[in-house]
């Protein structure tokens, strides 16, 4: 029998598995917080600084008020349905397809509002739209 004192060793706390973790979560809070300053962002649309507008033979221009009621060619739409503009816009497109449709929004507008009438150009087969805005001298 043996009954001399075996030396014990002292537990020691192995630290680099800590650092690893500590670094994975540094790196995904770093990733995580940068996308935080775009929602503190304030946006006023629209305003461009652009020479003055053409006159197309073959435009379509669509007004978005801020209340969402559309107005085709200066033309009041009854009904605020994708079918209703689509339906107005296939009448005031002489060009066919070829027409161009300039949404002039409210800035104020819903992004609904503006989002409906490019899906209601897309089901008429009206692909080019553009934006109109007014410069930032007014």
């Amino acid at each position: 029998m043996n009954f001399r004192p075996r030396p014990h060793d002292e537990p020691e706390i192995n630290l680099i598995p800590f650092i690893d973790v500590l670094l994975v979560v540094l790196i995904f809070l770093m990733l995580s917080t940068t996308y935080s300053k775009f929602t503190e962002l304030q946006v006023k649309l629209p305003v461009a600084d652009a020479d003055k507008q053409r006159d197309y033979a073959r435009e379509v221009i669509v007004a978005v008020s801020n209340d969402g009621r559309y107005m085709v060619n200066k033309t009041p739409v009854e009904g605020r349905s994708v079918q209703a503009l689509g339906a107005a816009l296939t009448g005031a497109a002489k060009a066919g397809p070829d027409s161009v449709i300039i949404i002039s929004a409210d800035a104020t507008a819903t992004h609904q509002s503006v989002v409906t009438v490019m899906e209601a150009a897309r089901r008429e087969g009206l692909a080019q739209i553009t934006f109109a805005t007014q410069s930032s001298a007014q």
